[in-house]
């Protein structure tokens, strides 16, 4: 009796098997890359901005074509090492744009959390900012990243109180954007000359941005004690309307 044969197809491995094999080679990549940024960290505040990948690779641990096999140049790490700082920083302040308080509270809380940050690390601030390093453009740029992010979360809040208060809130992008420039520039300086305080910085930016808030708000015929708690709520906001007459007699006594 003969026996017909049939041919024997091969089974593939199942879909899953192969895509979990990447997955974990992608976590696996992705964890060492966020081990050499720590070590980057690290490396940025024992030798500077100017720090060499020489150190970053003795820092971490590895030799350099070891680093050079998750990042491609110092430009690559540069990005990685910028969004690093930027999540850290958007960690600190990402909660204290929705804490409750008076407006000079609020404002002291923002900017005392941003300059304490970049007083903790000056020099991972140099080097994200400075970008002397850079031998070609980078593909992303973390400094400009990160104060969109500020100025975004900035001008949801400022639109949703001008909005309760019946303003118009059609300039509180550009708006945001003036503000969070304004404080970027006054850290580089505060970090260079270290000529006063963090605490009378704080102070003295508070007041200008302050005064910029209580502008908008007196040409609208507005007045708000900055030291009183301001909330939004099923109420509304606490605001006290001052007619001209009433600030003249006020100025006059």
């Amino acid at each position: 009796m003969s026996h017909s044969s049939r041919p024997v197809k091969a089974v593939p491995p199942g879909p899953g098997r192969g895509d979990a094999r990447r997955e974990r080679w992608r976590e696996h990549r992705e964890a060492r890359r966020a081990e050499f940024v720590a070590a980057a960290v690290r490396a940025i505040g024992k030798h500077g901005a100017d720090v060499g990948m020489d150190e970053i690779a003795a820092e971490a641990g590895v030799s350099k074509p070891v680093l050079y096999r998750h990042f491609s140049d110092k430009s690559d790490l540069y990005v990685a090492v910028g969004e690093w700082g930027t999540e850290l920083l958007m960690q600190r302040l990402r909660p204290l744009f929705h804490q409750g308080g008076s407006p000079n509270q609020r404002i002291r809380r923002l900017l005392d959390a941003y300059l304490g940050t970049i007083e903790q690390y000056p020099e991972l601030y140099r080097f994200v900012v400075q970008r002397t390093f850079a031998d070609r453009p980078v593909r992303s740029d973390p400094v400009s990243a990160e104060k969109t992010v500020i100025a975004n979360s900035l001008s949801r809040i400022l639109g949703e109180y001008l909005r309760a208060l019946g303003l118009d809130s059609g300039g509180v992008e550009p708006w945001s954007h003036g503000l969070v420039g304004m404080v970027q520039a006054s850290g580089d300086w505060w970090l260079e000359r270290q000529s006063m305080s963090r605490g009378d910085l704080t102070d003295y930016l508070a007041q200008i941005i302050w005064y910029a808030i209580d502008g908008v708000l007196r040409s609208a015929g507005l007045v708000i004690d900055p030291d009183e708690p301001l909330e939004i709520g099923d109420e509304g906001l606490r605001v006290i309307s001052v007619p001209d007459d009433a600030e003249e007699d006020a100025d006059d006594a």
